[in-house]
This record gives C-alpha cells, sequence and structure tokens, in this order.
C-alpha cells in the first residue's frame, strides 16, 4: 500500500505543476487580450491595409454585432501573437525538468526558432501573398453584361480572411522545425527525405490547398516557400548530422 501512495505522490506533483503552468499561460493570455482590446481599432487599421492597396476602400457589417466581435477577435488574435513567448516558456519550463542537458541543448535551438520562423511567414503572408491575393480577387469587379459587380467585404469575413492567411502561412513556415525534430528523434532520415522530395512537394502543394484561402494564387504564393523550406531543412539536416558524425568520432577516439 505504502509503495502505491509513494508511486502516486509524483504524478501528482506533475499535475500540480501542469496547473501552475497552465494557470500562468492562461493570465499572460488575458493580460495580452486586455492589452489588445485596448488598441483593437490601431491593430485593425494595420491588418487592412492590404486592403487599403488592393483598391478598395470600404468594408461594410450587416451584423449589428458583427463589427464589435470583429474587434474582440482582433484583441484575441493580437493577444495571443503577443502571449506567446510567454505560454512557449511555461511549456518549456514544465518539459525541461524531463530532459537531459544534451536533450536541452538539442531541443532549444528549436524552441528559439519556432517564433521567428512563424513570425517571418505571417510577414510573408501580409507583405507578400496577401496583396497578391487581393488584387486577384478584386480583379473579378467591373461591368459584367451590363450589370455592375462590386465588391463590398464585410468585416468579420474580411478578418477571417486576415486571420486564416496569417496563422496559415505561420504555420506552414514551422516545417524545417518539424522536419529537424522527426530526424533528430530517429523518426526519419535525411536520405529517406532526400528520396521522398517529390512525395513531399505534392505533400506541400495539398498542405497549401488547406491552409491558404480557396484561390490559385494563395495556393501557389504559400506552395513556392515550403518546397523552399523543404530544402533548407535538408541543408540544415546536413550539418546537423555532420556535427554528431564528429562528435562520435571524439567521443570514440579522445585523444
Amino acid at each position: 500500500m505504502t509503495e502505491i501512495d509513494e508511486s502516486r505522490a509524483p504524478l501528482l506533483e506533475h499535475l500540480i505543476e501542469l496547473r501552475r503552468r497552465l494557470i500562468f499561460s492562461i493570465l499572460a493570455l488575458g493580460a495580452g487580450f486586455l492589452i489588445c482590446l485596448y488598441f483593437a481599432r490601431p491593430i485593425f487599421a494595420f491588418l487592412v491595409q492590404p486592403l487599403l492597396r488592393a483598391g478598395q476602400g470600404k468594408l461594410i457589417y450587416t451584423d449589428v454585432f458583427e463589427a464589435f466581435f470583429a474587434q474582440m477577435k482582433v484583441a484575441f488574435f493580437a493577444g495571443l501573437m503577443l502571449s506567446f513567448p510567454i505560454i512557449a516558456n511555461q511549456l518549456w519550463r514544465f518539459v525541461a525538468p524531463g530532459l537531459y542537458a544534451k536533450e536541452k541543448r538539442a531541443l532549444l535551438p528549436f524552441l528559439v526558432l519556432t517564433p521567428v520562423l512563424f513570425l517571418g511567414g505571417a510577414a510573408m503572408a501580409y507583405f507578400v501573398a496577401m496583396p497578391l491575393a487581393l488584387h486577384f480577387l478584386l480583379g473579378f469587379q467591373g461591368n459584367i453584361g451590363g450589370v455592375h459587380q462590386e465588391a463590398l467585404p464585410a468585416v468579420g469575413n474580411y478578418l477571417s480572411f486576415v486571420t486564416k492567411f496569417l496563422f496559415g502561412f505561420g504555420v506552414a513556415f514551422l516545417l524545417p522545425v518539424l522536419l529537424m525534430l522527426l530526424e533528430r528523434a530517429g523518426l526519419v532520415t535525411r536520405r529517406q527525405l532526400v528520396k521522398g522530395r517529390r512525395y513531399a512537394i505534392v505533400g506541400v502543394f495539398a498542405v497549401a490547398c488547406v491552409l491558404a484561402p480557396p484561390d490559385i494564387v494563395s495556393m501557389v504564393v504559400m506552395a513556392l516557400p515550403l518546397v523552399a523550406l523543404y530544402e533548407f531543412a535538408l541543408i540544415a539536416i546536413w550539418f546537423t548530422e555532420r556535427k554528431r558524425a564528429r562528435e562520435a568520432e571524439l567521443a570514440a577516439d579522445p585523444r
């Protein structure tokens, strides 16, 4: 009976630690949400700039609560981005005690690289992909058979479009981190990734079809950088393989 009680103690301690980290993460998200709620209009003004540059100077809302809920969504979206470093830090603090020093050194670069790649993907979406997609999609306006066709995007619809772009590109740009983690865990090898390049390219376009908005321009703009990131991951894995090989040689021959 005492052995059972002792085995429960570590589990209880882990659950208490998990609860503490979750509380810190939720508090960070809540604080970020409140801060961004105060600046919701300037943040949304920043998000509509690609639409403005595409020549569309009007957003409408047909539901009385649509503009209000749009600002709440903007605040949550921005608050999540703002609090992400704290949430990632809490996750690391929960996982790190169970890792060996060598595993910590191996995982820490991936933890640092994740927000950099995510922000890089979001930046590409904002400055490159969204303007191209909006120019293409708004190009259907004009006179069709004597009827004037005009785009009147709604606030909620445009916000959904923006968040899908930013999160889609941000998550997609984490592909090198995922591949390097899989290789580090021994689930795949660089040779397998090189041999499966053709299938990976097909998979990249399939992922772009899911993550990008449903137009051909957005899909191509997302897929091409993903192919480049796949090649970047192969190069990075090649360097890490060489480094591990040198470390293994030094360990085998300490002279």
